[in-house]
């Protein structure tokens, strides 16, 4: 007999898991938003990812949609709980509430079904829910996924993570790893909250790679060094490898600048340096770039797009926007490009949403990463992309 799973939450981590299982899994899709569930239920994506659209489009994955509770928690066996979380570095704050709210749902509605938090929480939380509640039908597994790959990542997993060592946690792995498109997956199945800190020491380590060929690049920038070679040579060890190694604006997004601070503030009664200058390295970073922008004297920067990678349609925290601040404090006028915008203004600066008219304004555009819709106007931009890609 088929697993009943619910899903709750349809951004890049709930829609793709909701996809993924589907093709193992009686899979329900439950979300407050109505508009999101219209679009799905046309078969259409409401976020961009090529793999997810295919499968909507074509009616591959079967999927059913609804923003009933009763509807989406009776019956359902397994419960993935993918909704938003956020941390405020300012008052050591995580707002887990939308987490908290759905396990407190659950929990009102079966009395068999698991919840399994997939959305990113502070380490010790899961533990704290499951006392709370008297209940271990409590489990944290972390998701580890690209903006606009999200559905490939699962299909093709690194490894998959499961904090629970009983049978459901054993079941669930299971059913990830059948839904995915590997043979071999490596599988750990260790305690919620040591997978807690599996999520945010990787997230970290990926945003001190960034902050190390980032600071490199901008050695070499000041010193009139090409930056590529130095990268590329120092890719050629192995134990360094050439990946992730694109020189940017800094990391931003959903999960690595709230991951990272998260972590340091974690650090409260443990001597750390590391973790601190990681942190700190993002803001460097950004005042760098923004002082190299300003000294070519613009009269109208134009920004090409707030989105952190090629692909994406998020722009939540993006880097970008941190130079762009920057960049009106000192009085000089930014324009915006970013179609997926729909206000008129975005941050104090007139979004625009052709290209072209970007294009004339603007002295310099600024461009996270070069993308094909530039290479004509090559001399205009500025970026630090010196390899064309994010992995």
């Amino acid at each position: 007999m088929r697993s009943r799973v619910t899903v709750v939450g349809t951004g890049y981590v709930g829609l793709s898991i909701a996809v993924l299982l589907s093709s193992v899994a009686e899979v329900t899709a439950f979300d407050i938003d109505e508009r999101k569930l219209d679009l799905l239920r046309l078969g259409r994506s409401p976020i961009a990812d090529p793999d997810i659209e295919a499968r909507l489009a074509s009616g591959t994955a079967p999927l059913t949609f609804t923003s009933d509770p009763l509807q989406a928690y009776a019956g359902a066996d397994l419960v993935v709980i993918a909704t938003p979380t956020d941390y405020d570095e300012r008052t050591n704050f995580f707002d887990t509430s939308s987490v908290e709210h759905v396990v407190s749902e659950v929990l009102r509605h079966s009395d068999d079904a698991v919840c399994i938090i997939k959305s990113t929480v502070p380490v010790g939380f899961t533990a704290g829910l499951r006392r709370q509640h008297d209940t271990d039908r409590i489990i944290f597994s972390p998701e580890f996924l690209r903006e606009g790959l999200a559905l490939h990542d699962n299909l093709h997993p690194s490894r998959i993570v499961v904090g629970d060592r009983s049978s459901t946690g054993e079941r669930f792995a299971a059913l990830l790893a059948q839904a995915a498109e590997e043979s071999e997956v490596p599988v750990l199945l260790t305690e919620s909250t040591e997978a807690e800190a599996i999520k945010l020491f990787a997230n970290t380590y990926l945003a001190m790679r960034v902050a190390y060929f980032n600071e490199l690049d901008t050695y070499a920038a000041t010193h009139g060094l090409d930056s590529r070679s130095i990268i590329d040579g120092v890719g050629l060890d192995p134990r360094i490898g050439r990946h992730y190694n694109n020189p940017s604006f800094g990391y931003g997004g959903y999960c690595l600048p709230k991951d990272t601070k998260q972590l340091l503030a974690n650090y409260a009664d443990v001597p750390q340096v590391l973790i601190g200058a990681i942190v700190e390295a993002n803001t460097t970073r950004k005042d760098f770039v923004a002082t190299d922008i300003l000294a070519r004297g613009p009269r109208v920067v134009g920004i090409h797009r707030l989105i952190m990678k090629a692909g994406s349609d998020n722009y939540r925290s993006s880097s970008v926007q941190g130079i762009m601040k920057r960049i009106k404090a000192k009085g000089v006028e930014v324009i915006v490009y970013e179609p997926e915008l729909t206000q008129e203004r975005f941050f104090g600066s007139e979004v625009v949403r052709d290209l072209d008219d970007l294009i004339e304004r603007a002295d310099l555009i600024v461009a996270n990463r070069l993308v094909p819709e530039l290479e004509g106007v090559r001399e205009k931009v500025y970026t630090r992309d010196l390899f064309g890609a994010d992995l």
